[in-house]
């Protein structure tokens, strides 16, 4: 069974940090890109960091010099490391894992942590 186990979320002030984690299990961890995504009120689930099978890491622009995306393929857990946050950091935030296998894209998601960055 296919379990992707998001935690770290929370409330705290403009300015602070948190690190999410994201544990796995059921699958070939280390054999997955994995991502974390974030979703606002209304609006669309959009892609905050990755970091692929080989530990390539890429970032959205707004986020860039401000969180960390890692791994531990030996915990089999993604990390993202939150520094001087925004409010419009605020979202719920999912780990993503995917992988492409006899050519069909298999992608797995977690149950989504919360973050709210608010005085």
């Amino acid at each position: 069974q296919v379990q992707l186990v998001e935690s770290g979320g929370g409330l705290v002030q403009p300015g602070g940090s948190l690190r999410l984690s994201c544990a796995a299990s059921g699958f070939t961890f280390e054999m997955y890109d994995m991502s974390w995504y974030l979703q606002a009120p209304g609006k669309q689930r959009e892609l905050v960091a990755a970091i692929t099978s080989g530990g390539t890491t890429n970032y959205a622009d707004s986020v860039k010099g401000r969180f960390t995306i890692s791994r531990d393929n030996a915990k089999n857990t993604v990390y993202l490391q939150m520094n001087s946050l925004k409010p419009e950091d605020t979202a719920v935030y999912f780990c993503n894992a995917a992988r492409v296998r006899l050519g069909r894209r298999i992608n797995y998601w977690g149950q989504g942590t919360q973050v709210t960055v608010s005085s």
